[in-house]
């Protein structure tokens, strides 16, 4: 039986908006949409919703005021707003009075809006599963301590040095020598590398195999929140601080106190934050925002960083002083294009865990469609890489997944692999095979090709091809390529 896939609503007054987003999402998520406040709020008392994106501006009643009602009647729902507009006032109010998860500014990126979705589909799943263990533990106190444990233990076991995947010859091996020589001490450690790489994974991996593995690991994306909004989820704030505080909050480095702070994006703040920043740092010391007692924290903090920061202290973008006290250590990991040898390790993990999730059974990949993997340059690294194992799984009509699961541009667009032997012959040339397999893959090309020119009309595909709309249909059905009715 399969797990039914997260259920996200659209409410947009902006049909091409909607039609974007649901495009994007559909593959992943089941959609359901809506163009008035009254009509999602219909839709939510017959589906059940697990993610809301609403846009901030339309004319029956704002974003916020539509998700504060939402909040009221279906408070498990992860809520998020889409803007074109950043007023921070906005996105207080919002947080405050919608509970909103994520402030996603216009125009999005599609990469980005999927990852946010994603995150909150499983934001609201640890949600379902951390409210059913609360009743659960409630009935023995002995018992939330032995399941706190198991917990613990299972984190540190999978954060463990020698479970992170990799091939035996992997670049990744001096980043983690250092892990294992850094993580024992309470110094600072500065993790760099492209989008996509794993910072997150090795931020965790330091503090599990460190002396605080035992205490909280919180971590803030810095590039996600204006400064004003960043101060109040990192220092916290006082009741009345500001419009809408209407309660205590308190703040990420006292949440973690004795424990483990991983600031993401730290080249994203802003100067004027970086000097508070700096304080925490120094000192251990912090001000709520709205308050006039100083608090302290024993915190180690882990920082990460997609630019480069030397450059960015020499163009004056970002403080000296800040970048020394974060920079205890430097821990850089090269992007994926550079360690080739770790993308089949990685790519039979992430299928087999896939596989599992989805509940759709799979043994590994063709050597075909294996060397076309390790071919790709992949610019989005791990993350990417994982999204196309699932499209794979999903797209596979065997349980070993071939050429024919591939995105074309992975399956004809490779750069590296698939032209070291001559590179004035066309990839499709080079695409290793017996002969039949590599006619097929050229096949598939040149059908889906034709498919894209005419919008997916098979009637018009068939004609170019030169094919009756049956042959046309029964190579559709043999390659699982997938076309519109005409």
């Amino acid at each position: 039986m399969e797990t039914p896939r997260p259920a996200v609503l659209l409410l947009d007054d902006e049909i091409r908006s909607v039609e974007s987003m649901a495009r994007i999402l559909g593959e992943e998520f089941e959609v359901h949409t809506a163009f008035r406040a009254q009509q999602a709020l219909e839709l939510l008392e017959e589906q059940h919703i697990q993610v809301i994106l609403a846009d901030q501006r339309m004319p029956e009643m704002t974003g916020v005021e539509f998700l504060t009602r939402v909040r009221a009647q279906y408070p498990d729902i992860v809520r998020m707003i889409i803007s074109g507009y950043t007023d921070p006032e906005d996105i207080i109010e919002g947080v405050n009075a919608a509970g909103i998860y994520q402030y996603i500014s216009k125009p999005w990126h599609p990469d980005n809006l999927l990852l946010t979705v994603r995150n909150a589909a499983r934001l609201y799943q640890l949600q379902r599963e951390n409210a059913a263990l609360s009743l659960e533990l409630k009935l023995s106190e002995q018992h939330l301590l032995e399941r706190t444990q198991q917990h613990r233990r299972r984190l540190q076991h999978s954060f463990h040095l020698d479970n992170i995947v990799r091939a035996a010859d992997s670049g990744l091996n001096s980043a983690l020598q250092l892990v294992e020589k850094v993580a024992p001490y309470d110094v600072s450690v500065l993790i760099s590398g492209e989008s996509g790489t794993g910072k997150e994974l090795f931020a965790r991996a330091l503090h599990y195999n460190s002396q605080r593995a035992d205490k909280p690991f919180v971590v803030e994306n810095c590039g996600a929140l204006p400064d004003a909004l960043l101060e109040s989820e990192l220092f916290g704030h006082k009741r009345g601080a500001f419009t809408g505080a209407v309660a205590d909050h308190i703040g990420l480095f006292e949440q973690a106190h004795l424990g483990t702070i991983f600031l993401d994006e730290i080249g994203e703040t802003s100067p004027a934050f970086q000097i508070k920043l700096l304080r925490v740092l120094q000192d251990g010391s912090f001000r709520p925002v709205g308050s006039s007692q100083r608090r302290y924290a024993n915190v180690r903090v882990i920082a990460a960083t997609n630019r480069d920061l030397l450059e960015e202290v020499r163009m004056g973008r970002f403080r000296e002083d800040l970048y020394y006290r974060l920079a205890g250590v430097t821990i850089h990991l090269p992007p994926l294009r550079e360690r080739r040898m770790d993308i089949a390790p990685l790519a039979n993990f992430l299928l087999q865990r896939s596989s599992q999730q989805m509940g759709k059974p799979a043994r590994g990949f063709t050597p075909q469609a294996l060397h076309a993997l390790q071919g790709y340059g992949w610019p989005g690294n791990v993350r990417e890489l994982h999204n196309e194992v699932q499209r794979m799984l999903v797209m596979a009509t065997d349980t070993t997944l071939d050429m024919a699961a591939l995105s074309p541009h992975i399956q004809f667009g490779n750069t590296t692999a698939l032209t070291e032997t001559s590179s004035s012959v066309h990839p499709l040339f080079n695409i290793p095979g017996t002969l039949k397999e590599r006619v097929e893959a050229l096949e598939i090309h040149i059908v889906r090709a034709a498919l894209d020119r005419h919008h997916g009309n098979k009637s018009r595909a068939a004609e170019e091809l030169g094919l009756s709309r049956v042959g046309l249909r029964n190579k559709l059905e043999r390659y699982g390529i997938a076309g519109t009715d005409d």
